[in-house]
């Protein structure tokens, strides 16, 4: 029987007699003989397949506006002269906009490196909270930004490990979502990597650049790379690399490649 004939023959998915099972099963059915969008102008002849799902997000970055108010900064994300957006951005009050579909690539992250150089707009969600970068990050805004993490990572089951700021992935570059950011209470909730002592003593020959590059900062300048490491897992700005700090990265690298029982 030809695709056609056997698509038209279909009954519908909301027929009493059909069950959950035999449901799904008609669902694949009438996927495979939807239309496909078509971008090319070549002669094509369609043969739509169901194999196939959504391309799914596997980073979050957070930023912050760097704005007094969320309106200038929903001003600013959904205008065509600026070509900058987020998929979400949080308001001081709580309130969550939604921008971009999920599914769609957002323009947040720009030039971007995480364990390699790395086209984050197209593998991430970006969200934008609503904070000027000196201020402390109200209490309604991050309870929020919990639920919206929660709801995201559920969907899509992001890492922990791939919760980050925009300094990380572009140190030297940007510093949001700034030292004020509460990354340990988001690591709590199992939104991104934390480590507190005691701490495993570091292994002799393991220097600065090979632990920040096993993390995934790009340290191309090292000094960026550390202060931006500084401002995550610190919360300070600092450009150096104390005997804590590289015993809180060292647990840090081990969490994230070998398992939460460091």
């Amino acid at each position: 029987m030809g695709r056609e004939k056997l698509c038209s023959r279909l009954p519908k998915p909301t027929s009493g007699r059909w069950r959950a099972r035999a449901a799904a099963l008609l669902a694949l059915l009438l996927g495979a003989c939807a239309q496909l969008p078509e971008y090319t102008r070549l002669r094509v002849v369609q043969h739509p397949s169901v194999n196939f799902n959504e391309r799914r997000p596997s980073f979050v970055i957070l930023h912050h506006t760097g704005n007094a108010e969320a309106r200038r900064a929903l001003g600013t994300l959904s205008n065509a002269v600026a070509e900058v957006s987020a998929h979400y951005l949080v308001a001081r009050d709580g309130t969550i906009y939604y921008l971009v579909d999920e599914m769609k690539r957002a323009w947040h992250a720009g030039e971007s490196w995480w364990g390699g150089s790395i086209d984050m707009n197209s593998a991430s969600i970006g969200i934008e909270l609503d904070n000027d970068g000196s201020e402390s990050y109200a209490e309604s805004q991050i309870a929020a930004l919990l639920a919206l993490l929660a709801d995201l990572e559920q969907r899509y089951w992001i890492p922990a490990a791939n919760f980050i700021g925009h300094g990380d992935i572009a140190p030297g570059r940007k510093v949001d979502p700034g030292v004020q950011f509460p990354w340990r209470r988001l690591a709590e909730h199992g939104f991104g990597l934390w480590c507190e002592p005691p701490f495993e003593p570091v292994p002799p020959g393991l220097d600065d650049a090979t632990l920040l590059g096993a993390l995934g900062y790009d340290v191309s300048s090292i000094e960026a790379a550390i202060s931006a490491f500084n401002r995550h897992f610190a919360g300070i700005e600092f450009s150096r690399m104390t005997d804590e700090s590289r015993a809180r990265l060292y647990c840090l690298v081990l969490k994230k490649w070998v398992g939460e029982r460091h």
